[in-house]
């Protein structure tokens, strides 16, 4: 049997940089959303939205790091206290998502919204911008090497690709190697799924030599994915 994961085996990121506008009151919300790795990375698409939109009067935002989400920040950017970075944190909560940062830069239209109206907007600006933004699953994958001999490569490596219990366990084909003596088929699969994956190689009377572990990106709803 296939050793348990200690952490978490799969979250949902964005599936794409998006970006959505909110006017309320004549002030307008536009919130940016992108896809990061690193706290650096998440303070340089804040400092980009200051350089590209200079003439706004803030610059709010919060990002959420790491498989747990276990790294947040929030920046109010000058409105009042609580009105702005938790209100995008906490809607980026509610999608589940991580390694994304929301910058909502506002341009103010001359009436005052209050610390609801503040909320609301910030709020829902976010919501617009995750909406267009999407998502995947974000997967603990393993990946191996199956060596095959050239008689038999093209039939296995199209069961591998079209096999119904291969695409169930989401084993996936990643490239062929023919760089040794004999062509090494590369695979991955989630790790969840190894033991259906090594199950569907039996079958094929294929061993597997496990090259290592990484994360990759999945639909949701697919084999492994975030439900």
């Amino acid at each position: 049997m296939t050793a348990e994961p200690t952490g978490p085996d799969s979250y949902r990121v964005i599936a794409r940089r998006a970006s959505a506008e909110l006017v309320e009151r004549k002030s307008r919300f536009l919130a940016t959303v992108r896809r990061v790795q690193t706290e650096e990375d998440a303070r340089a698409v804040i400092e980009e939205c200051r350089r590209n939109h200079r003439d706004a009067g803030h610059h709010c935002s919060a990002f959420v790091l790491g498989a747990q989400a276990e790294i947040t920040r929030t920046s109010d950017d000058g409105e009042p206290a609580g009105t702005a970075g938790m209100p995008i944190l906490e809607t980026i909560r509610g999608h589940r998502l991580s390694d994304l940062v929301v910058v909502v830069s506002r341009w103010f239209g001359g009436t005052k919204l209050g610390t609801g109206g503040l909320v609301r907007a910030y709020s829902e600006a976010t919501a617009r911008g995750l909406s267009v933004a999407g998502s995947r699953s974000r997967v603990r994958v393993r990946s191996a090497g199956v060596a095959v001999d050239f008689e038999r490569l093209g039939r296995v490596e199209n069961e591998l690709r079209s096999r119904p219990e291969a695409l169930a366990a989401g084993l996936e084909v990643d490239e062929v190697d023919y760089t040794g003596g004999t062509p090494t088929i590369r695979i991955t699969a989630p790790l969840r799924n190894w033991d259906e994956a090594l199950a569907v190689l039996f079958e094929l009377q294929l061993t597997a030599a496990p090259t290592g572990e990484s994360w990759a990106d999945r639909p949701i709803g697919g084999p492994a994915g975030s439900h």
